[in-house]
């Protein structure tokens, strides 16, 4: 799949662990959840598994019909409590940047609740052009066709189901939960150590 340099080049990101380190945000807002509703919560292996969307981690806490409502205190709670502590992944300012230089559409496309993650970027500074929230693997593919993105960067086996689905190639970083092998053996096209390979990567991509 050869990409060239143009005002339609649309590269699509996934937020948590692959821009952003939300770790830190991530555990004090169920830390702050689990003090308010007095459910045991293990704060530490919820954010060893970032990635899928937030009321199948609920599920793992709270009872089926206790689910929705923990969700929405969750968002809630999380402005607050969440976006002062997470930091930028290495290079993520610098990867939507080097897509934007090459005269294309940076856009991120997130499982997280969309005002949220529009808080952890501005607060960030990193530039996107267009952010979706609410998408989780397959149905990512809905906003990647959506605005013709033809790369999707992420962490997560999910993540590269989302490309897969959208026709797009996947670029897997192994700075979230799932490793090389899972992210080879879910189908990613190439794989990066972080971000900070990324806008080189892109350069030499874009110039075949």
């Amino acid at each position: 799949m050869d990409l060239m340099p143009s005002p339609t080049l649309t590269v699509g990101f996934d937020l948590d662990m692959t821009l952003i380190d939300s770790r830190p945000g991530i555990k004090a807002v169920y830390e702050a959840l689990a003090a308010e509703t007095g459910v045991y919560i293990d704060t530490d292996l919820v954010v060893s598994r970032l990635g899928p969307p937030l009321a199948e981690e609920m599920s793992h806490w709270f009872p089926a019909d206790a689910i929705a409502a923990a969700a929405d205190r969750f968002r809630a709670i999380y402005p607050d409590r969440a976006i002062v502590p997470t930091t930028a992944m290495p290079g993520a300012r610098e990867a939507v940047e080097a897509v934007q230089a090459l005269g294309g559409q940076a856009m991120v496309v997130t499982a997280k609740y969309e005002p949220n993650a529009k808080l952890h970027l501005t607060h960030l500074g990193i530039p996107a052009d267009t952010v979706i929230g609410g998408l989780w693997a397959e149905g990512k593919a809905e906003a990647l066709l959506e605005h013709g993105a033809r790369i999707y960067v992420g962490d997560h086996t999910g993540d590269v189901r989302g490309a897969r689905a959208a026709g797009a190639l996947s670029v897997g970083v192994t700075t979230g939960p799932c490793d090389e092998e899972e992210l080879r053996a879910a189908g990613a096209d190439v794989i990066l150590p972080d971000l900070t390979a990324f806008p080189a990567w892109l350069r030499s991509f874009t110039a075949v």
